[in-house]
């Protein structure tokens, strides 16, 4: 009988650890940071350009362990402390360097960052130091000591500090690098702007000790009947209540916690999230002892052969590609207002879904699409040629994956989970990417998972999509440059396309460059008027792919790029874009707003 109550027991061990790990294979990140009790530690912090490095060790600073971090100050005149971050130069958070000083415009290397902020001691409460993004690499001190470091310039992370503060006066130092390297993700070679700096905000977060860390509230998948997901409470005792409430839905659930995680299920016939009618329904979730509200959309998608299925219907993706670059002043985005901004132009050019590349943009930019009704495409930067045999690459990759996809997997918008843009065929790419797509089914099997392929110069009599890439993906995505990169624009209608995969195709990127207000014939590169024949005779082209869903033409605005340093034309910017960097729209938007409003898709 002992035996057998041991057997029991190592049984319900086992099956208590697998329900857990389910679950905590998300990213340690809090959801839901703006429902949260949330002090903002942006503004301006003070900074030492450090290409050296001298910040970790410098043999002059006493004592032997005193670098950058420390904030060391003179306590007598007879001090050798040679950095005083009190009368250095100081930058806004969130913001790169590179556009606020002229100096860091093209500078690649190691930036220390210093805050200083008052906390007010609670002894129920939990604190966390939260960074939306930094770029690429941060390691963070917090009163001279380090607690922690993370590589990937566009996820967020978090780190609890609650020990490490103290009453009154404290500050954060961080150490920003963001230097390419062969083994990164991306690689070195990228074309767009390699912004260094806390680039999105951090945050100091108090929740009570026992606290709701995560959840997922979804309808399952080809299901629109029915709400189910999880909560994960933090510090939590088993049995507790936890309470999912949608009122306008007259649902409420209530599930009891098991180690760290309640389980639900209700019926439900809400109104499903589109961008017709993209519906997002207030969602608060109780414990004992926390509180959060949401606003969360509920709809499915799938494929049937070459169509996307939104809540099991047919449509059509009217698409731009969008980059995280700031209209009128550039640089990174910083703000709510800057995010619309974009958005709005993409409504006005008629589009229903956007390609947000090649990285996972800011949270506030997912939520406001969202609610504007866009379809999204979020992507990780797994770009051009990354390490494919490095193990250490892919668990980079693979990490900005699960942060990606753990930040956002309540946000409805969201149909298409991107592993990869415009990677060279071969066994070890193949291997790396279907990883990928592994796990991101793993985290999420409720969205369709996608990756942009790379066809150009496969000449203009015709295209076959046959890499083997379409085996692992739900939704092939085709970049192709008809009319730019190969092949004249009158060439382009007559492409055949085929594909040995009976799946959707997005046309990822397409289009041509132009430099706003530069005017000629058709055949003159740069011009407008190259720039609109080209969209007009890819329309052409598109127009008889059978098998198309969708399309995201590069891109919405132009951006910086340091590929592009042709004079007077580009100027450290790729000219792909509809609009120009100061907001004023080419020739070529007209072309595709035309196609969006009035082509029967």
């Amino acid at each position: 009988m002992k035996n057998l109550v041991n057997i029991l027991i190592g049984l319900f061990l086992i099956l208590s650890t697998t329900l857990t790990a389910q679950n905590l294979e998300f990213a340690d990140l809090l959801q839901n940071i703006n429902s949260r009790q949330n002090t903002s530690l942006n503004g301006k912090w003070d900074i030492i350009v450090d290409p050296l490095e001298n910040g970790y060790y410098n043999h002059r600073l006493l004592p032997k362990d005193n670098g950058y971090f420390k904030n060391a100050k003179m306590t007598s005149p007879s001090d050798l402390i040679e950095y005083n971050f009190d009368t250095s130069f100081q930058l806004d958070v969130p913001g790169d360097w590179n556009t606020q000083m002229d100096k860091l415009y093209y500078y690649e290397g190691t930036v220390w960052y210093k805050k200083d902020f008052t906390y007010h001691a609670n002894s129920d409460k939990l604190a966390f130091l939260y960074f939306e993004a930094v770029n690429y690499e941060a390691i963070v001190y917090l009163n001279g000591e380090r607690i922690g470091s993370h590589v990937g310039g566009y996820t967020p992370f978090q780190f609890e500090v609650t020990n490490k503060l103290k009453e009154g006066d404290n500050f954060v130092v961080v150490k920003v690098d963001n230097k390419r390297k062969k083994e990164n993700v991306p690689t070195v070679n990228q074309d767009w702007w390699n912004y260094g700096g806390i680039t999105r905000s951090v945050h100091l977060i108090t929740t009570p000790k026992s606290y709701i860390k995560d959840y997922s509230i979804q309808l399952p998948k080809g299901n629109t009947t029915t709400i189910d997901g999880w909560v994960q409470v933090e510090n939590s005792k088993d049995g507790d209540l936890v309470t999912i409430n949608i009122p306008e839905l007259k649902k409420s659930v209530n599930s009891i916690l098991k180690n760290g995680i309640a389980k639900f299920s209700v019926k439900a016939k809400p109104v499903l999230w589109s961008p017709y009618s993209p519906k997002l329904y207030e969602v608060i979730i109780k414990t004992p002892t926390d509180k959060l509200t949401d606003h969360i959309g509920f709809r499915t998608v799938a494929t049937d052969g070459s169509k996307i299925l939104l809540n099991n219907k047919p449509i059509f993706l009217k698409g731009i590609s969008i980059h995280e670059e700031a209209p009128f002043k550039t640089g990174r985005v910083t703000s709510k207002e800057e995010c619309k901004i974009l958005l709005q132009w993409a409504k006005e050019l008629g589009c229903n879904f956007i390609r947000l590349a090649h990285y996972p943009h800011s949270e506030t930019m997912v939520r406001e699409a969202e609610k504007m009704g866009f379809m999204i495409w979020s992507e990780i930067p797994v770009y051009w040629t990354v390490q494919f045999d490095n193990k250490d690459t892919y668990a980079n990759a693979q990490n900005q994956l699960t942060e990606m996809i753990s930040r956002d997997k309540n946000r409805a918008a969201i149909l298409l989970w991107s592993m990869a843009n415009e990677t060279p065929e071969g066994e070890a790419r193949l291997s790396f990417i279907a990883d990928l797509a592994k796990q991101a089914r793993k985290l999420d099997n409720t969205r369709l998972i996608t990756a942009a392929l790379d066809t150009q110069g496969k000449g203009n009599d015709g295209n076959l999509i046959e890499d083997p890439l379409g085996t692992i993906v739900d939704v092939i995505g085709i970049n192709n440059y008809c009319g730019w990169y190969a092949g004249a624009p009158e060439t382009c209608p007559d492409i055949k396309w085929a594909s040995k995969y009976d799946k959707p195709m997005i046309m990822s990127e397409v289009g041509g460059g132009a430099l706003y207000g530069l005017h000629g014939n058709k055949n003159e590169r740069w011009t407008e008027e190259y720039q609109a024949d080209v969209y007009k005779k890819n329309i052409e082209m598109m127009r008889n792919i059978k098998f198309l869903a969708g399309l995201s033409p590069w891109i919405l605005m132009d951006f910086r790029s340091s590929r592009r340093p042709l004079r007077r034309i580009q100027d450290d910017f790729n000219r792909k874009g509809l609009i120009s960097e100061q907001g004023m729209k080419k020739q070529a938007f007209y072309i595709l707003k035309d196609y969006y409003n009035n082509e029967n898709n």
